[in-house]
């Protein structure tokens, strides 16, 4: 057997033989390489977060905590590649365009296992996916699984915060809603973080985990703006007015309205 080298353990001759424009156009290896590089990041954050949801369901919230710092770090490298690819102008994007067909980011499927995995569910985003079996079917799991945010609110009430039974047991294909019971009872850590110091740093690396993700929205809707104005998206989306829409959404809730109760 040949002796494990850099290239053959990092699979190099698939991994590089993966960015294959469809057009001429010199910009559509950019493109290829934005996308294909995040999607990888994606993988990686997926990698964490699952691991980071089991550590807080663990009650093992140090380790919860550098899984959840290195997704933010993550979420910087993919933040700054909106500023490679919007090097990307009008005319250059518009020569490798039709290239694209109907394919979209908005079908990304990793992207909204992370927003499942965070607490943004909803069924109609799964079913996108519905052509592609395996891929619907593990979207279906992670709609149907506690995400991220519920392990930290059954992490609350395991510590006696009065978190209402209702929220803990719910269905989870359902998105979430915010709780007066919860507010308060990130409230009280805020109050008090030597006393509830493990509660006080996992809400804040939530409260940076969402900060990075609108940054990254943001970025993407600014990208697509200068890109492609407000022409519709390829995948049959309303393009900069949908993005627009998606940077409103949130996750943690009360993480954010707690910081005017406080």
């Amino acid at each position: 057997m040949p002796a494990l080298t850099y290239r053959s353990y990092l699979r190099l001759d698939d991994l590089l033989a993966c960015q294959s424009p469809l057009s001429d156009a010199h910009d559509e290896m950019l493109f290829i390489s934005i996308h294909q590089a995040s999607e990888i990041w994606m993988k990686l954050c997926l990698h964490e977060l699952r691991a980071a949801r089991g550590a807080v369901a663990a009650d093992q919230i140090s380790p919860a905590l550098k899984m959840l710092a290195r997704v933010s770090r993550v979420q910087a490298q993919m933040i700054q590649s909106w500023e490679v690819l919007s090097t990307m102008t009008p005319s250059e994007y518009s020569r490798m365009r039709g290239s694209l067909g109907t394919s979209s980011g908005f079908q990304s499927d990793q992207y909204r296992q992370i927003e499942f995995l965070m607490g943004n569910k909803s069924r109609a985003m799964a079913d996108v996916h519905r052509a592609d079996v395996a891929v619907h079917a593990a979207l279906l799991e992670d709609l149907a699984a506690p995400s991220l945010y519920d392990e930290a609110l059954r992490l609350l009430a395991r510590h006696g915060f009065a978190i209402p039974a209702a929220l803990m047991e719910r269905d989870f294909t359902q998105a979430y809603e915010a709780s007066p019971e919860v507010e308060r009872a990130w409230a009280a850590v805020y109050a008090d973080p030597e006393r509830h110091w493990d509660l006080y740093e996992l809400a804040e690396k939530l409260v940076d985990l969402e900060y990075h993700f609108q940054l990254w929205r943001f970025g993407h809707l600014k990208t697509v703006e200068r890109v492609i104005g407000y022409k519709g998206g390829t995948g049959g989306t309303a393009g900069v007015k949908y993005l627009e829409k998606v940077v409103a959404q949130t996750f943690f809730p009360e993480l954010l309205s707690v910081r005017t109760a406080l």
